[in-house]
């Protein structure tokens, strides 16, 4: 079978890491982004969501000869939408074509299929993808920060770019924000008008209040430790010298700390957020605690005439300062709607969970998991060593099967490698395995699995592992 020869222009299926063949159009990339070494591959610009990354030339079909076969193959709305923004492109490029002169070919020939001009930032014939009011490429820093991290490691994900977000209603109630088609062109999502304030400035914090800055919201901070807030100051956002006072200056103020004592004494104590709280004012507590807490919390700034949402959030540190958390919401419906371009900045998806309380129990749950899953990982990890196998390869027939994923790749590597620097502290998780624990035993249902592994989580922490990473649990089981 013939090579077959690929050019900028050319309509394109494209296979991208475990996605389906998608397809796209080869472009050219922008002048500073290097070209991967190694195999011969084309910058690809992808339909429906605007991802952009580098392909091997081996992973790249014609779009026309390959059409049928894909549809066949491949099924889903967001995947139909996508060849149908093909299509209209098709449309609209043919159109333009054939009133570039003011009328069609004089002398009835078929015109010759020519590959699409490359779309450079001001092209006219990105009208087909973008809208009038959508910033140019060249314009948006975060195209370029994406496009930077697809030249040091080509083709690996298909992170967006930037994000504008849908709200989907389900049918169980629930509602869930979920990250729509994004595009490199569209740039920021739009900020809200309202003044928001942060308090904490931990590993979780920090990244959100670096995202929300990012995409132009206006932010006050508050930290404990003050000298925390000095490289957000410089990022532009204000300073404030109290919770009182951030609350009271704000119209939406979040929190995020460590535990229900911090969180308490947070809006509590004195020049807490309860002394600048008035009607109207919005309070969103984002730290992982208990339901009571929640309760508690929600009672008081609502009986100052405040408006309250707990949001806590699924992630890790890395996740927090990508944008791309999950978060969990329930109480005002109407703050949570307030607060859609906060959680754009700083989450890939969010889901409203009805009363305040609800939101809490989830966590927990999650968290439960999480935690019980990587003590089982390192208890997995030392089995092997102690019976004279290999843990490395331990770790490759794991992230070969069933059990794949970036969580249990990344986590054995730092164990492997003796990294315990924190993504999410090992003390938090412990905590967040306590509390699950005793909402179980409120329950009366079992949590035997969870009761085994905050043990061994309490074993790591007597042997100082605390404000180590999770995965620094492996230490309990070597000691």
């Amino acid at each position: 079978m013939a090579a077959v020869h690929l050019r900028i222009g050319d309509l394109v299926w494209g296979k991208l890491g475990r996605y389906p063949p998608w397809p796209g159009k080869i472009v050219s990339p922008p002048k500073d982004l290097k070209k991967p070494r190694g195999k011969k591959c084309h910058f690809v610009k992808f339909f429906g969501t605007e991802d952009h990354a580098w392909i091997k030339v081996e992973q790249l079909k014609p779009y026309h000869a390959h059409k049928e076969e894909m549809i066949k193959i491949n099924k889903g709305k967001r995947f139909q939408q996508a060849v149908d923004a093909v299509e209209d492109f098709l449309k609209k490029a043919k159109g333009k074509e054939q009133n570039s002169d003011g009328k069609g070919d004089s002398k009835g020939k078929k015109t010759p299929n020519k590959p699409l001009k490359i779309l450079e930032e001001d092209d006219e014939d990105l009208s087909a993808l973008k809208d009038p009011s959508e910033k140019p490429v060249k314009d948006d820093p975060h195209f370029h920060h994406f496009l930077l991290s697809q030249s040091e490691k080509p083709a690996s994900s298909m992170e967006p770019i930037s994000k504008r977000l849908k709200i989907i209603e389900e049918a169980t109630g629930s509602t869930s924000i979920q990250a729509a088609d994004s595009t490199a062109i569209n740039g920021s999502i739009t900020p809200t008008d309202k003044r928001i304030g942060f308090l904490g400035l931990g590993l979780m914090g920090s990244g959100i209040v670096s995202n929300l800055l990012k995409m132009g919201h206006v932010v006050t901070v508050w930290n404990r430790t003050a000298e925390k807030c000095d490289l957000f100051i410089q990022e532009g956002a204000r300073l404030g010298r109290t919770p009182a006072e951030v609350a009271s200056l704000c119209d939406i103020t979040f929190s995020c700390v460590s535990d229900p004592k911090a969180a308490r004494d947070l809006v509590l104590g004195p020049s807490g957020v309860l002394q600048g709280i008035r009607p109207g004012k919005c309070y969103i507590e984002m730290s992982t605690v208990d339901p009571e807490t929640i309760t508690e919390l929600s009672q008081v700034i609502t009986s100052r005439g405040g408006r309250f949402l707990e949001a806590p959030v699924a992630g890790s540190q890395q996740l927090s300062n990508d944008g791309m958390l999950v978060i969990l919401a329930a109480g005002d419906r109407t703050v949570y709607e307030d607060c859609s371009s906060c959680f754009q900045a700083m989450g890939k998806t969010s889901f409203f969970l009805g009363e305040a309380g609800n939101a809490a129990r989830m966590m927990l749950i999650l968290n439960m998991v999480q935690g019980s899953f990587m003590a089982t990982i390192a208890e997995g990890l030392t089995l092997a060593q102690a019976t004279g196998q290999s843990q490395q390869t331990f770790l490759d027939i794991l992230c070969q099967g069933q059990m794949a994923s970036t969580f249990v790749d990344q986590k054995c590597q730092n164990i492997l490698q003796g990294n315990f620097k924190p993504d999410y502290y090992l003390k938090h998780i412990q905590k967040d395995l306590r509390l699950a624990i005793s909402m179980g035993d409120m329950a009366n249902h079992p949590t035997p699995m969870a009761a085994a592994a905050n043990e061994v989580y309490k074993r790591a922490k007597a042997l100082d592992q605390s404000d180590n990473d999770i995965s620094a649990v492996y230490r309990a089981y070597i000691h």
